[in-house]
This record gives structure tokens, C-alpha cells and sequence, in this order.
């Protein structure tokens, strides 16, 4: 029996050392948020290992990378950016620790928007300039755009599998075209195009399809008295009923302002893995919403 076990057990250490060398011959793939890492994986199917920086229930604007997922960058093969605002004191760092990781930008060649200010918000002082809305993913067109630098980028890395990357970005982009045309739909017939956010998550969601979001916080700050009041007669002459919130958000202030206008708070997160269902979720809410 003990010579049975031995054999067994250096068997099961050297199939685990052979699958552990397979794990590791995969790229190393990591981008910003949770969204990316859905992208990627319907890029490259198995072929690279995918990390995400923010992981679920942490914001992008105050995320610090963990020393474990420092360890991880040093050995990284690629790293995708999209704009969130850790990136902007971190990424230098991050290529510090590894000076030949590539580093891709994935909103090269979009077309990006200023974040939304909050309305009536002079209490709240300029915007800064150059500040962007990092939240592209939140249109599918810009997704399919991203696609094709994203693809690009694995394809170095996996030249041998280039054919498979192509097409499974070319299902992809059907599904993402798919996925427009049914929010086209859905929004041409809302009968409203206004809705109310805590944080200005939905920008180019709105750009997209003809929609305006309110927005009670920006650039971090929530609303003072003024604001904050003339938020309220805005929801009220606009009829809306809803104010949608994140869950890495403190939702108090939306709750003040819910209360004051009969209305509820809905909790949406762009920041979800599932990317087509988080879409449809956030359509139907703000779809049906929408006075």
C-alpha cells in the first residue's frame, strides 16, 4: 500500500507540476475594471489569463492595487487601460514594476466626452480640463470600436492564433450590434429622455441614444443646498420617479432627494462582469423610468 500511495501521489505532483507549466505559459492579460475582463475573454476565448485591477464592490476612483496583484503585473504581458481615474496615479507605477509590458489605451480613436457636470452646480466650481468620462463601455458601439485595437494588441501576443481571435471578436461584435439595435428600440420608444443618476456613470449611454442623464454628484462632490433644491424641481417638472445608484456609492443623498419626490432608488452597476445582461438591466430600468 505505501508503495501504491507513493506512486500515486508522485504521479498526481507531476501532473499538477505539467498543468501548472501550462497555466503559466498562458499571457498574462490585465486591464482596469471588470467590464475589460469580459471584453478580452470573448477575444481570446482560454488562451490568455485575464485579471481585472478593480475587483467587484471597489471604485475606480479610489482603488489601490493590492501587493499580490503588484507580484502579478511584474510578469504580465500586457496591460489594457481605459481611462478610470486610479489609472492616473498608478499607471506609472505600474510600468515602473514592469518596464516591458506593453500597455494599450483602449479608447484610442474614440470620440470621448467631458464628464457630465452636476446640473444647477455652480457650488461645485469648474470642471478641470481634460477630464473625460472614462465610462465608454457604457455604449456598445464604443465597445465594438475597442475590439479591434484590443484584438490587435492579443494577436501579438498569440500570432499563432490569430484566426481564433478574429472569430471570436467577429461573434462578439454581432452580439454587440445586436445588442444596439435592441436599445435603439427600446429607447425610440421610452417616452422620455431624461433620467436621474447619483454618479454620471451613463454618459455615452446617453450620447448613443438620444438621452440626457442628471447627474446629483460630480467630480466626487455632492450637491449643496441651492443644488441640490433645484435637483429636486428638475425631477419633479420632469416626472422622474427614479434615481439610479451604484452600490460602490453612498446612496443617502439619492435617498434625500427619492424621498422629496415620491420616487425609489434603483441600484444599477456598470462595473459588472455580465456585460449583456448588465445592458439590459440598466435599458429596461431606465427605459421604463424614464416619464
Amino acid at each position: 500500500m505505501g508503495l501504491i500511495f507513493r506512486l500515486l501521489l508522485g504521479m498526481s505532483l507531476w501532473l499538477g507540476a505539467g498543468l501548472s507549466v501550462l497555466a503559466q505559459e498562458r499571457p498574462l492579460v490585465f486591464v482596469s475594471v471588470v467590464p475589460q475582463q469580459y471584453f478580452v475573454e470573448r477575444i481570446a476565448g482560454g488562451l490568455v489569463e485575464v485579471q481585472a485591477m478593480v475587483q467587484p464592490g471597489f471604485s475606480p476612483h479610489t482603488y489601490e492595487p493590492t501587493p499580490r496583484q503588484i507580484s502579478q503585473l511584474a510578469r504580465a504581458d500586457l496591460y489594457i487601460r481605459i481611462g478610470v481615474p486610479f489609472e492616473d496615479s498608478w499607471m506609472r507605477r505600474i510600468q515602473g514594476v514592469n518596464p516591458d509590458m506593453p500597455v494599450l489605451d483602449a479608447r484610442t480613436g474614440l470620440k470621448l466626452l467631458p464628464m457630465a457636470e452636476q446640473e444647477g452646480g455652480d457650488e461645485h466650481g469648474h470642471r478641470h480640463e481634460n477630464q473625460f468620462d472614462p465610462h465608454v463601455w457604457t455604449s456598445p458601439r464604443l465597445v465594438e470600436q475597442m475590439s479591434e485595437p484590443m484584438l490587435d494588441a492579443l494577436a501579438k501576443l498569440l500570432p499563432q492564433h490569430k484566426v481564433v481571435l478574429e472569430q471570436n471578436r467577429q461573434q462578439f461584435v454581432a452580439e454587440l450590434q445586436a445588442l444596439d439595435q435592441a436599445l435603439a428600440r427600446q429607447f425610440a420608444a421610452a417616452p422620455g429622455k431624461r433620467f436621474m443618476v447619483f454618479h454620471p456613470s451613463w454618459g455615452y449611454l446617453a450620447d448613443a441614444y438620444g438621452l440626457t442623464q442628471v447627474a446629483i454628484e460630480a467630480d466626487g462632490k455632492e450637491p449643496g443646498a441651492r443644488a441640490l433644491a433645484q435637483l429636486i424641481d428638475t425631477a419633479r417638472a420632469e416626472g422622474i420617479k427614479s434615481i439610479f445608484v451604484q452600490p460602490q456609492f453612498d446612496r443617502r443623498m439619492a435617498e434625500q432627494v427619492a424621498e422629496a419626490i415620491g420616487g425609489r432608488v434603483e441600484a444599477i452597476d456598470p462595473l459588472e462582469y455580465a456585460y449583456f445582461d448588465m445592458m439590459h438591466k440598466a435599458a429596461n430600468l431606465i427605459a421604463g423610468t424614464v416619464p
